[in-house]
């Protein structure tokens, strides 16, 4: 892991001010937290700014310890311009597939850095799909993690598990994987199983959202 890059710290920083400014000001938060209806009357800025408020401290935790054990990954392959690139383009990918889920609920809304921190989780794991994760003290590999985390999340979509926002995990999932394969196509010659194998739960939402199960 290593010592955190500067653009990691960066981002960090920007989740705790943003989320801590959110705790106290309830009308910072309504202002720029996802929300459907905010988003379909033209406030595009809530599909970033949301990205970087938080429910709760531990909300906001879990996020952050999530990215400060990926991003060294992502930075090491990629570069900072590509871990950058992961990094947002997976949040507004993570809303987008929201608001598409979502498109008729005019008050549904969400916060949360939890769609652009899977889509750096799912990135590394594409990276170094042989590492092990410790999942309740098992370890795993990560590429198992990967595919079950997102199979879960679209079980969590289906039945609507908790107050989770399971489609923006999912499409900051999606994020990961596509830019990810943009910036490494190395990945291909190296791993083209794993391509494959990380793809499927992908593919499978999909199928089911067209034939209407999701």
């Amino acid at each position: 892991m290593g010592d955190l890059d500067a653009i990691t710290i960066v981002i960090i920083a920007a989740n705790v001010l943003v989320s801590l400014k959110g705790f106290n000001d309830y009308g910072f938060l309504d202002k720029y937290k996802f929300h459907v209806g905010g988003v379909q009357r033209g406030e595009k800025i809530r599909l970033f700014s949301s990205g970087f408020l938080h429910i709760d401290m531990q909300h906001l935790l879990f996020n952050m310890i999530t990215l400060f054990f990926f991003a060294n990954i992502v930075i090491d392959y990629l570069g900072n311009a590509g871990f950058v690139a992961v990094y947002i383009g997976s949040l507004l990918l993570g809303n987008l597939l929201s608001l598409y889920f979502h498109k008729n609920e005019y008050h549904y809304s969400a916060v949360g850095a939890s769609g652009a921190v899977t889509g750096i989780l799912y990135s590394a794991i594409l990276l170094r799909p042989e590492m092990n994760l410790l999942v309740f003290f098992v370890p795993m590999p990560a590429y198992v993690f990967g595919i079950g985390y997102l199979l879960y999340s679209i079980y969590g979509m289906k039945k609507r598990i908790g107050n989770i926002g399971h489609d923006a995990h999912f499409g900051g999932a999606i994020g990961g994987y596509v830019i990810t394969l943009f910036l490494a196509t190395w990945i291909f010659e190296r791993n083209l199983l794993m391509v494959g194998l990380l793809a499927v739960p992908i593919i499978l939402l999909f199928i089911l959202r067209k034939a209407g199960k999701i």
